[in-house]
């Protein structure tokens, strides 16, 4: 029986460690310049890995982290569309775009609040510019279910998409009208079947928990209606409370709000419900049937991570689109500017719409490795790191080993000279477990910390 009351001490501030060196230390000293560097730079035997932004909402979720603009004018989608033509026709003048595509997410935002005719628009003014997509390209979008019709499922089966996840969170009305976001569970219900009439035979739905008015009691009946829906993946969420950043966000009453201990109720719950369902748990927030290619690619140690989750399709290049898109390659990360003038302007300059982003050093890059190996696949191989990278692991890391010490204390991982393994109950804190490989996260005083809380 595992006792939570104890585990409260580790709800602090922490990253999700969707990259690293994490968001906050890139600097706007990364330019355009340094970007095309970069592009100049990578080889033509990488793949490429795409993220389009699509940015705009009718109205506001208000547990919602994401950049989103709220609109309910058309011609603010026309425009972003010709401005999404503008960057990728650039990006050609800078990179070799005829390289192999191996990933292309949609994200937002709400891609499916675009008509299917405008969908069509930039899969096709994408496909443009990069033509050359692998014949096992995963192609995915998010879909609210509020917003998706036939239409939209033609145009995106027309375009190769084989994913689609879906934004469900909660099923509870006081917490749907708590959070403004009603979707009755038929709709959802919906939705899968159209995208199973489709032939998509990969379908996520997305969870939350820790939401305002949420209870044990009441996610468990979300859980046992959602199972109903057979679908490959739940992602399940631990709600990041923001306000400093997410203005909407302060609209919650925070007594509403479940205690840690009852979050990690809910967290223990929803793993024992899914595992005793056939499902396995990929991560720490995502579950997948035996047979998917998450699962078979943790049981090989070769999950990975990056800023739309967990994916199979790694050593690709991350080439991100749109506003406040954020790509990646070996020893980089940029981001486009977050606000619309600002991008447009770069643009209509003929410019990277590069805000700002991080040169990774040699240090970076190795506890990039550590953080993403022990996020992805809970468990970190020592010797290899140390061939690798050329160091003693024991000396290099004695400050974070020191750290964990805690941990191993609790039985929540295992340390030998060959490996860290994170039992299952550590899994539940894998965030806090990585955090003592972040050289830049104990430079800052934990009260300074401007993260969510791990639990």
């Amino acid at each position: 029986m595992i006792d939570f009351k104890k585990f409260e001490k580790y709800s602090r501030p922490g990253p999700r460690y969707t990259s690293y060196p994490t968001a906050p230390e890139f600097s706007e000293t990364f330019t355009q310049e340094d970007l095309k560097e970069y592009y100049k730079n990578q080889s033509d035997d990488r793949a490429i890995s795409l993220y389009i932004h699509m940015p705009f909402c009718r109205s506001a979720c208000y547990f919602c982290g994401c950049n989103t603009i709220f609109t309910s004018k058309e011609d603010k989608k026309t425009r972003y569309i010709e401005y999404l033509k503008k960057e990728l026709n650039i990006l050609k003048n800078h990179l070799n775009t005829s390289r192999v595509v191996t990933q292309m997410h949609f994200g937002g935002g709400t891609p499916t609040y675009f008509t299917p005719e405008q969908l069509q628009e930039v899969i096709s003014a994408v496909k443009e510019i990069f033509p050359n997509f692998a014949s096992d390209a995963e192609v995915s979008c998010e879909v609210d279910p509020r917003y998706f019709t036939v239409e939209h499922m033609n145009v995106l089966k027309a375009g190769g998409c084989n994913r689609l996840s879906f934004g469900v969170q909660d099923l509870d009305e006081e917490v749907q009208k708590t959070i403004h976001r009603i979707q009755p569970f038929e709709l959802t219900q919906n939705v899968i079947n159209i995208a199973r009439d489709a032939g998509i035979h990969s379908v996520n739905t997305d969870l939350i928990y820790g939401l305002p008015h949420q209870t044990r009691e009441s996610f468990k009946k979300t859980l046992e209606k959602m199972l109903t829906l057979n679908t490959d993946r739940f992602a399940v969420f631990n709600y990041a409370h923001v306000p400093w950043l997410m203005k909407t966000m302060r609209k919650f009453d925070e007594s509403t709000f479940p205690a840690p201990q009852e979050k990690l109720e809910m967290l223990k719950d929803t793993i024992d419900f899914f595992t005793s369902n056939g499902y396995k748990m990929v991560g720490m927030d995502h579950f997948a049937k035996p047979e998917d290619e998450l699962f078979k690619a943790i049981e090989k140690g070769e999950l990975h991570r990056n800023f739309q989750g967990y994916t199979t399709k790694g050593g690709a290049d991350l080439i991100g689109i749109g506003l406040t898109s954020i790509g990646n390659g070996v020893d980089y990360y940029a981001q486009n500017f977050k606000e619309l003038e600002p991008w447009e302007n770069a643009l209509d300059n003929g410019n990277l719409p590069v805000f700002k982003g991080y040169r990774l050093s040699d240090d970076d890059q190795l506890r990039q490795f550590v953080i993403m190996e022990l996020m992805s696949n809970f468990s970190l191989n020592i010797t290899r790191v140390e061939q690798e990278f050329k160091i003693n692991f024991k000396e290099y890391f004695a400050d974070a080993l020191a750290a964990l010490k805690e941990f191993q204390d609790a039985e929540l991982i295992e340390v030998s000279d060959e490996k860290i393994k994170v039992s299952q109950t550590g899994t539940m804190l894998i965030r806090n477990i990585c955090m003592p490989f972040d050289a830049y996260l104990n430079k800052i005083p934990e009260d300074k910390r401007r993260f969510s809380k791990t639990i």
